[in-house]
């Protein structure tokens, strides 16, 4: 499992650096960081999708998200969260997604799909509540996908 979740982090950050992927993305609240991005799930190696059941295709978008609380001022810690993710493209049709925490060795990340078409820009408006805060903090942004 650990090697599981090694391999997906190593994706992940690899990921963020990526060509045709934007560059790592966070907003900040308070005590709060929490990092953002999407990619398509082609990007993700065959074993990687497959050990968290990822569905690997350039018509499918992937949303990274991880909630961090500084510690100390100089350190971060990953924090559990309620994360509510929702997508709506130009045309207003709202795109389900289904949010599941990845959790292991004090990494957490919060994922879900989404399909997606070539060129179809979607705004991702996301919600996240740290565990044991009552605070909701949301911010939206937006994304264009290109698939050929």
């Amino acid at each position: 499992m650990m090697t599981r979740v090694i391999k997906l982090i190593v994706s992940l950050l690899v990921l963020f650096t990526g060509m045709n992927v934007h560059a790592e993305q966070a907003k900040t609240f308070g005590d709060y960081a929490i990092h953002y991005n999407t990619f398509t799930t082609d990007m993700l190696t065959p074993e990687v999708a497959k050990g968290y059941n990822i569905t690997r295709s350039k018509n499918r978008a992937l949303l990274n998200i991880s909630v961090l609380k500084k510690v100390m001022e100089t350190t971060v810690k990953p924090v559990r969260a309620k994360v509510v993710a929702s997508a709506t493209n130009l045309s207003s049709q709202l795109k389900n997604m289904d949010i599941h925490e990845i959790s292991d060795q004090g990494a957490i990340y919060y994922i879900a799909e989404v399909p997606i078409s070539d060129r179809e820009t979607l705004n991702f408006n996301i919600s996240v509540t740290p565990e044991g805060e009552s605070n909701t903090y949301t911010f939206s942004f937006q994304q264009e996908f290109f698939t050929n």
